[in-house]
């Protein structure tokens, strides 16, 4: 007799069929709320937001209204409309710091950089000394500008025997002497040195990140192509350096356009208007003249031209950089 088929075990069976009931019927995850205004992390948040709101946003806000006023800093205040933007446009003092605050934010925009470039190109080398060398050039930065200005102060000591002066005479270029911060036509140039000094080495360290990300092997294949080292300098070094360039002249400029400390603590201002800029022209309006009106008025179109130039600045530095 043929042998009978044994029936599939019912285990089989009924994975052929398919999964479970059961188990095709798995409850879903549940859904993660979207988090609201009131959900835990904005109460962490909040008194860090309620801090800033009241030192910078409220203080902001309060600035913009008193710039349409003739407040005093004691008494009541009267609304003036745009009377204290016209005596602007007609001050020649404040016309005057704005030309030296342009001058200085160009020269120091323009020669820091250039000699912060070159002492990054200089400690991007493998001399045994670039990990000093790199402590010393930046040193200067970390020091508080007030600081800076008095030293310098005596480094630009009129004295024919003294700081600087006495360095010229000491090696026969006494001819050159000069009265650095009394002289008008030298007190301004004289503090964008001080400046300069103090801040090329922050300007290094920031052109020094952007070396370090350039690809060694760019390099090799332009030498392997001919290519010399100011060539290699030209065509592969300073596309890659674009965002470098970008953070170092933003910085700069904003850091020319609201300079203070240096020509407050070295010149005041002075010899006359000679070194004035938009920033101590505001101070002595506010703090000297009790002209608080006029003085936020002045700090507003300042905050004005800064945010401009910086949006004109990053438009088109970003628009250089290689992708």
């Amino acid at each position: 007799m043929p042998p009978t088929a044994r029936p599939a075990p019912a285990a089989s069976a009924a994975g052929a069929a398919g999964p479970p009931e059961s188990a095709a019927r798995l409850p879903a995850p549940p859904r993660r709320r979207r988090g609201g205004f009131l959900n835990p992390p904005w109460w962490f948040a909040a008194p860090a937001l309620l801090v800033y709101a009241l030192i910078v946003l409220y203080p902001s806000a309060s600035g913009i209204v008193y710039a349409f006023t003739d407040w005093n800093g004691i008494g009541d205040r009267s609304f003036v409309g745009v009377d204290n933007f016209d005596r602007l446009l007609r001050d020649d003092a404040a016309r005057g710091s704005l030309v030296n605050t342009l001058l200085l934010t160009v020269a120091i925009v323009v020669v820091q950089n250039g000699i912060g470039l070159l002492l990054a190109l200089g400690v991007h080398t493998r001399i045994r000394s670039r990990a000093v060398l790199r402590v010393v050039f930046f040193a200067p930065a970390v020091v508080s500008p007030v600081m800076v200005a008095f030293l310098w102060k005596y480094v630009y000591n009129p004295a024919p025997d003294a700081g600087l002066n006495g360095i010229l005479g000491a090696v026969g270029l006494g001819s050159l002497r000069q009265d650095w911060l009394g002289d008008p036509s030298l007190a301004l140039w004289s503090v964008a040195g001080m400046v300069i000094w103090q801040f090329s080495g922050y300007s290094m360290v920031i052109f020094l990140a952007g070396l370090e990300g350039v690809p060694v092997e760019l390099h090799e294949a332009a030498m392997i192509d001919g290519a010399g080292r100011f060539q290699r300098f030209r065509s592969v070094t300073w596309p890659l350096l674009a965002p470098a360039v970008t953070i170092n002249v933003m910085l700069s400029t904003i850091g020319g356009l609201k300079l203070f400390d240096q020509v407050y603590a070295a010149t005041s201002g002075g010899p006359g208007h000679a070194s004035e800029t938009l920033s101590t022209v505001l101070y002595k309006q506010a703090f000297v003249f009790g002209n608080y009106g006029y003085s936020t008025a002045i700090a507003l179109v300042l905050a004005l031209f800064v945010a401009a130039v910086s949006l004109i600045q990053i438009r088109y530095l970003r628009g250089r950089e290689v992708a």
